[in-house]
């Protein structure tokens, strides 16, 4: 780093920042895996671990046939794109990935990026224009409110407003104040999680679809911890509700979760609106496209998930099992129909204590706090897959008691 003034500042403050972090037990430490993710991995340091922080839904990260479609990808496309998707970046396994996102969620199109983050930060700063209006949920995830962010700074005069989580309430009064504030000419857009990732619930989208139809507003739905673990087939939040694909205006969503668990994300809709983030969106025109292997094995995710819809109900089950293990061992856990288990804490250190010596005890755990949570809403968040077995669920449960 550079010897002046300013490097020996920006030292100086993180350094600080950093001291403060360790000092309060706030810090957080890497741990490393030298094993495939499953429901059991190897953790540098501590050796074999029940993994109960993976986001590995349908256990599909380590699928042999998964893998296999990888492996098969990098043989037959080589390791990299090496360009943007309009110039020479985009592929057979591309395209053959679209086709599946949009028949498995019921919609026109399906275009992919690196990542859920990248996606989501090219819907609104592409789909709105100066004198639209966004209104988000409160507990929305930080891509959503960046991608909100980004769209006002690039599109000065984008109309931004937040209602309280899950207040149908709020978001009338929202929704009120966004019609009175534009034209007829102009988009409100109404935002939400289908399942908010830190407390396992679930948006109200049978009402918050009212209230749009209702004030003439388009629905936008971020699903990424709800593909492939809701609704009787796994399409997510929507089928939950028993809603088709096409009331949601929008999907983003990750292909990094129960949909292979690798990396990249994508954006669902209406031809029209794909067409335009492929004309007009940033992180597809000015960065990479998804690795091909990695659309490979995602394809082959999906495709699993369509013929084995049994994997879904495992993990529902498994889910109802941890949660009542872990109430009987005297914790207090937020109930949900997805995997998401957080047993509540309330102060951060306490949590990444909790965590380590569950780590200790075999148990891979980690400890949610500030900022990623609330100042006194500090949480373990247990994380049940299909993967897991009872013997595995029986030693988490063990291991909390040991707590």
């Amino acid at each position: 780093m550079a010897d002046n003034a300013s490097a020996h500042a920006f030292t100086t403050r993180a350094r600080s920042i950093l001291s403060e972090l360790e000092s309060t037990g706030q810090l957080k430490r890497l741990a490393m895996i030298e094993s495939p993710m499953d429901a059991i991995v190897k953790v540098k340091g501590y050796g074999e671990c029940l993994c109960f922080c993976s986001n590995n839904y349908l256990g599909l990260a380590n699928h042999p046939e998964v893998v296999d479609a990888g492996i098969k990808g990098l043989r037959d496309y080589g390791a990299g794109t090496a360009s943007v998707r309009f110039i020479c970046g985009t592929f057979t396994p591309h395209e053959r990935l679209e086709r599946r996102l949009a028949e498995f969620l019921d919609v026109d199109a399906a275009y992919t990026f690196v990542s859920c983050w990248n996606a989501t930060e090219a819907l609104f700063p592409t789909l709105c224009e100066p004198g639209d209006a966004i209104i988000s949920d409160a507990l929305n995830h930080a891509c959503i409110i960046d991608s909100i962010r980004l769209a006002s700074v690039i599109k000065k005069g984008v109309n931004r407003f937040v209602y309280k989580n899950s207040d149908m309430d709020d978001l009338r009064v929202q929704l009120t104040k966004a019609r009175e504030t534009i034209d007829d000419e102009h988009v409100i857009w109404v935002v939400t999680d289908g399942v908010f990732s830190m407390e396992g619930s679930l948006a109200k989208l049978p009402d918050i679809r009212r209230l749009c139809d209702e004030f003439g507003a388009l629905l936008a739905l971020d699903d990424s911890h709800g593909a492939g673990v809701l609704g009787r087939r796994g399409k997510g939040t929507h089928e939950h509700y028993e809603m088709p694909g096409r009331a949601i205006d929008m999907f983003t969503g990750t292909l990094g979760k129960a949909l292979g668990g690798a990396a990249g994300g994508y954006l669902a809709g209406p031809r029209h609106a794909i067409d335009l983030i492929v004309q007009r969106g940033r992180p597809t025109l000015f960065s990479n496209a998804l690795p091909v292997t990695v659309a490979c094995s995602a394809n082959k995710a999906v495709e699993i998930l369509q013929n084995e819809p049994q994997r879904v109900q495992k993990l529902r089950d498994n889910a109802a099992y941890a949660r009542k293990g872990i109430r009987g061992a005297g914790f207090d856990v937020i109930d949900s129909p997805t995997g998401i288990c957080p047993i509540m804490v309330g102060d951060t250190a306490k949590a990444i204590r909790m965590s380590k010596r569950l780590l200790e005890l075999g148990v891979y755990v980690i400890g949610f706090g500030f900022p990623v949570v609330p100042e006194g809403a500090a949480r373990l968040r247990v994380q049940v897959s299909a993967a897991h077995e009872r013997e595995h669920l029986d030693g988490l449960v063990e291991a909390i008691r040991k707590l």
